[in-house]
């Protein structure tokens, strides 16, 4: 941003003629300091002054780090090659090659070492078809080379240098307090807003940075007053359990039991679509000034000195619930009663963590598990590793109740299982620590707690959950800091078992995952109504397409399925050249259209009319939806005015917030944020690096993080023909933590299976559950760090990620460091908690919790690696490097990754004898590594070689960075299956019918026959290949066709007919589809059809023009290992 940039170039709304403009208001500053934040709109009681109050924490190390960008000067976990830092990969004993900061505070520059590593070699260019990697033999001789030991040191490599002026995600360095606002007059009012300084101004001229942390000469308003109960938190790991104050501990000998945390629950314990109901806090009341401080950001107390002596242990663990919740009394007691109202009952609880370990043999669980995990397989020998059934994510090395209580990896996961001890370990594994969460995920079954107290540590603000350690019946530990707290009053009663003094048996500490209505202290400002704007490109080119008839009829179709109550408000803006509003008022007898033609100096003609609500004007809103596709259908109008109709949504929005879903069928060219074509189409297929990939101007970043601020995030649907510029447009989505939808060539005539796609698609976008004003915070135990995010958000703070909107849809990643030795930790936690408004008005909280064990050793680390975590985890900083870098660096990156990690597991884990054996070793947990980085390095996002049109590899690069990991794995690796023969064997049965499961085959067309019918599932697509001499029965039966010959050309749904074999065929490509919130479309290939060469490039192991097969692809990996 330049120096000058003080405002975005946009101005403030004109009540009635006359009224001057105002300048509009920008976003806040991320709650740099915890001011109140008038700017949101919340009537909110400044904290009273305390004593004896100390500063929040710094985090001096996190001061540059970036959201979008891979920063340079953090040490990445595992010390693997670093995507935001240099193609050549570090030597396995070398220091670490990127800037850091020395004792005085000056950079150390890069250093550069000697050696190169060659790049992976191309195949031999020439004109052939793709080759099948059947040249893979059992028990091939491979030469081996000179010598085995991998000795980096001999190499010599330069090291390139961090690009200059990387593009930041916020706020300016040292930015100082953000000014105060007026708040913004209540819902549905006029009244103009106060002038407001642009504060992601950068008046120094430099790029921007996050404010991940107080900068120099900030200061902290104090938080909360000190307690004295309560340990230092510099101390050595987990101090002893007090032995003086209280009743004895209590270890009862009965072994855990578990039940589904899932069960449904009664009485105060409700389930629905999306949450819960409870109270009110059971910790000391805190009067909250900005999100930080309402979502918990951490009350800091006065630490007192304990006389540490014994190691850390996790405490006690807790019987699980009975698996139904049951609406009736405890027996003998007659219904509303409290159990035992003469006084609490003696504490009893599961043995003690200690106890469990002991009897087991310390953090070896599971031996065998263990042991099988970490068996080393030689690939080059192993020709088929890809298991005939879905990977599943591996279970954590703990005891069997402890994973019973575990989050469901599906919500959350980490790449890896089994935790190193120290960052010395996790450098020399070379493997990367991070997180991948999916928060707000559909669940079917979400335990709901209506309760009068939310239970959360005192010192940092976890939620209580079935990892925390219960010292007694009036005192519980916390897992991530090891604060002792005591249990609240109104915690004591159990409400499943209607018994008081059993605060262990409570959903709370039975459920990995749940969710509560947060009491007022959890709000800002009452809750937002549910608030939906569409604003709709109506250029001559987007009324050809035929999109605006699709988006018209779905919305009339699903306006009563919209998320909301009564307060439900919904408008509309259109726009080509000129931007349109439209008046919905109650009285009106029909929709009045208002036509702003001075785009330069946008305005509201009438805020009163423009937003409605939905109910009181339904009518209207249905007469607007029937007239909009004629109104324009003979348009002549070719210009789009895109960046003046967003500055008018965000004016229109500001005062409440909401959802903007914006439409656009081409490259804007008029206003602000007119953009020109940058694609050269002759460069599609080149080997070179991909240009253009960053955006050309920052107008769309800057206005979307106005609009974060504001509570508004923005979804982008496009439907363009052409080059429209993705890598500058979709910035307005990514940090509004909005949505990006992609349907090139989009037209109701000549691409009907785009269309029937996009109406599948706006469905579930229009009626799937989605949450307001949002804020999400991960908490980590003491001695880990977060220190970069990969998704569609805003950083507020540290470690709090602002979300306008939060869809289920979405996913999430982190990047993790060990900071501190866990020499004396025997299990470390990790917990999730999503702040947000429901559509109902209801303020929730969903807290997801994980907990894992602690290894000190490389083998374990290995064993417990989650392959397809990592994957997605590296796939996110590899888009991160590719812009802010180049293509060829991530692409470079990616194999060193499986390198390093390979070579540091025959050197250091493997026996000499293991280690003089030729192939390329691997544990069996990491067997896939190498497939799946290749079929990343051929993944439409990474390819070279391919003609691949610009936008279609930038949408690519936004999935990658915000697809959950199970959605994101099929279009890395697409499913295969042959399904001419699909039977009843091993099906399973779901909701009455019966599901065939056939196995999943090897992506490579040697497993392809001409007498057979084989399905592929690439996540957004199906391919649906038929043989030339497939049997007839399969042809008739299922594609109702007399024979291959007739069976049409663009067949993209199969028939419904009335035989066994469509029936088995339908249910299981439609059990497919329900598995993901994507509607796939499905096309129907034969050998002379022109979606052939898409179907054949998904066959990852052959060898193309432009990239190796997996053979050659392993034999390059061998290369490297042993040199």
């Amino acid at each position: 941003m330049s120096a000058g940039s003080s405002s975005s170039g946009y101005s403030g709304p004109k009540i009635g003629a006359g009224a001057p403009p105002q300048p509009c208001l920008n976003g806040p500053l991320m709650n740099q300091h915890p001011s109140v934040p008038t700017e949101q709109g919340y009537n909110v009681v400044p904290p009273a002054p305390y004593p004896q109050q100390l500063p929040a924490k710094n985090f001096p190390h996190l001061a540059t780090e970036h959201n979008y960008e891979y920063h340079q000067n953090f040490q990445p976990g595992g010390n693997f090659q670093n995507f935001g830092q240099t193609a050549s990969r570090a030597p396995l004993n070398a220091t670490h090659l990127q800037k850091g900061i020395s004792a005085d505070g000056q950079s150390i520059p890069m250093a550069a070492y000697a050696g190169s590593y060659s790049r992976m070699p191309l195949p031999s260019q020439g004109s052939f078809a793709p080759a099948t990697s059947s040249s893979v033999h059992l028990g091939a001789s491979v030469l081996p080379p000179t010598s085995w030991q991998y000795n980096p040191l001999q190499q010599s490599h330069p090291v390139s240098q961090p690009p200059a002026g990387m593009q930041a995600n916020h706020v300016v360095p040292g930015a100082g307090t953000g000014q105060g606002r007026a708040p913004p007059e209540p819902y549905g009012s006029a009244g103009p807003k106060p002038a407001m300084s642009n504060q992601y101004a950068n008046t120094a001229g430099g790029s921007f940075v996050q404010n991940y942390t107080n900068q120099v000469g900030s200061s902290h308003l104090p938080i909360n007053q000190p307690l004295n109960q309560m340990y230092q938190p510099g101390r050595t790991p987990l101090g002893p359990q007090p032995s003086s104050v209280g009743p004895p501990l209590i270890r009862p000998t009965y072994p855990l039991v578990t039940a589904n945390h899932d069960a449904p629950l009664a009485q105060n314990l409700l389930r629905d679509s999306e949450g819960i109901h409870t109270g009110s806090s059971g910790d000391q009341s805190i009067a909250p000034d900005n999100y930080d401080a309402v979502e918990g950001g951490g009350e800091i107390m006065q630490p007192i000195q304990q006389d540490l002596k014994t190691r850390r242990t996790l405490g006690h663990s807790y019987p699980s619930l009975p698996p139904g919740y049951q609406n009736m009394a405890s027996p003998g007691i007659p219904g509303g009663q409290l159990a035992n109202t003469e006084g609490p009952q003696q504490f009893s609880q599961a043995p003690h963590f200690n106890q469990l370990m002991t009897g087991m043999g310390g953090l070896s669980l599971q031996q065998s598990q263990q042991s099988e995990a970490a068996r080393p397989l030689n690939l080059l020998q192993e020709r088929n590793i890809l298991p005939s059934t879905p990977v599943r994510a591996p279970h954590p090395n703990l005891h069997k109740d402890l994973q019973k209580l575990n989050c469901n990896p599906d919500v959350f996961r980490c790449t890896l299982t089994n935790i190193p001890q120290t960052q010395s370990l996790l450098s020399k594994a070379k493997l990367p620590l991070g997180l991948q969460l999916h928060p707000f995920r559909d669940l079917s079954q979400l335990p709901v707690v209506t309760s009068s107290t939310i239970v959360r540590c005192r010192s940092c603000r976890t939620y209580i959950n079935p990892f925390v350690n219960f010292l007694d019946q009036r005192r519980w530990k916390c897992n991530l800091c090891y604060r002792v707290n005591d249990v609240p009053e109104e915690f004591m009663y159990n409400p499943v078992t209607r018994s008081y003094g059993e605060p262990h048996k409570r959903p709370e500490v039975q459920s990995a995952t749940i969710e509560f209505i947060a009491p007022s202290e959890y709000m800002l400002r009452p809750p937002q109504p549910a608030v939906y704007l569409y604003i709709l490109d109506v250029s001559h080119n987007a009324v050809e397409s035929g999109y605006l008839n699709t988006v018209c009829q779905s919305l009339l179709d699903n306006l009563d399925a919209l998320p909301g109550d009564s307060r439900t408000r919904i408008g509309f803006i259109t726009f080509d050249s000129t931007i349109h509003f439209y008046s919905l008022q109650e009285g009106l007898s029909q929709p009045q259209m208002m036509v702003v033609s001075d785009i330069e100096d946008i305005f509201i003609p009438t805020p009163d009319n423009l937003l409605v609500n939905l109910n009181e004007s339904k009518e209207l809103i249905q007469d607007l939806l029937r007239s909009l596709p004629q109104m324009f259908s003979n348009t002549l109008e070719t210009q789009s005015a895109l960046g003046p109709a967003l500055q008018a949504a965000f004016k229109l929005m500001s005062p409440t917030g909401g959802r903007a879903s914006v439409f656009q069928t081409q490259l804007p060219s008029l206003g602000v944020g007119a953009l020109k074509s940058r694609e050269d189409p002759n460069q599609r297929s080149s080997l070179k690096d991909v240009q253009h990939l960053s955006p050309a101007i920052d107008f769309y970043k800057k206005l979307a993080l106005d609009c974060s601020g504001q509570q508004i995030a923005v979804d982008l649907f496009m439907m363009n023909g052409q080059y429209s510029d993705l890598a500058s447009l979709t910035c307005i989505s990514k940090y509004s933590a909005g949505c990006i939808y992609s349907y090139p060539s989009y037209h109701h005539k000549r691409n009907p299976v785009l269309v029937d796609k996009f109406q599948k698609d706006l469905k579930r976008y229009l009626t799937r559950k989605i949450g307001f004003e949002a804020v999400m915070r991960i908490r980590c135990t003491k001695g880990l760090a977060i220190h970069t995010f990969h998704g569609n958000f805003f950083v507020r703070s540290t470690d709090l990620l602002s979300l306008p909107n939060i869809n289920p849809d979405s996913g999430f990643a982190v990047q993790m460091s060990i900071e501190e030795n866990l020499v004396d930790v025997q299990l470390v936690s990790f917990q999730a908690a999503l702040l947000y408004t429901s559509s109902k008005g209801e303020r929730r909280i969903r807290v997801h919790t994980m907990c894992l064990p602690v290894v000190n050793s490389l083998t374990d680390i290995y064993a417990g690696a989650d392959v397809q975590a990592a994957t997605c985890l590296l796939a996110s900083m590899a888009v991160d490097r590719s812009i802010s870098s180049s293509l060829s660096d991530a692409r470079d990156a990616l194999v060193n990754a499986v390198i390093d990690s390979l070579s540091t597991y025959r050197t250091a884990v493997l026996s000499q004898q293991q280690q003089q054996q030729p192939g390329v070793m691997a544990p069996l947990s990491l067997q896939l590594f190498p497939l799946y980085v290749l079929a990343l390095l051929k993944q439409r996002a990474f390819r070279t070689g391919t003609s691949t049109r610009l936008d279609d590899r930038v949408f690519s690069m936004c999935e990658v960075k915000y697809q959950p990991v199970s959605y994101l794995m099929l279009m890395i690796h697409p499913n295969l299956y042959r399904i001419d023969n699909l039977s009843d064997e091993g099906s399973i049965n779901i909701n009455d019918k019966t599901i065939p499961q056939p196995p999943i085959l090897q992506l490579s067309v040697e497993k392809l026959n001409r007498d057979g019918a084989f399905l592929m599932d690439a996540g957004t697509v199906l391919y649906l290949w038929v043989g030339k001499v497939c049997c007839p029965n399969f042809v008739s039966q299922v594609l109702g066709a007399s024979n291959y010959i007739s069976v049409p050309q663009n067949m993209t749904e199969l028939p419904e007919l009335n035989t066994a074999e469509s029936e088995r065929t339908r249910t299981f490509i439609c059990w497919l589809r329900e598995q993901r919130p994507f509607f796939p479309v499905l096309h129907v290939i034969k050998d002379e059809s022109p979606l052939k060469a898409s179907f054949l490039q998904n066959m990852v192991e052959d060898r193309t023009e432009s990239a190796l097969s997996y053979y050659e692809f392993l034999l390059h990996i061998q290369q490297q290992v042993n040199k």
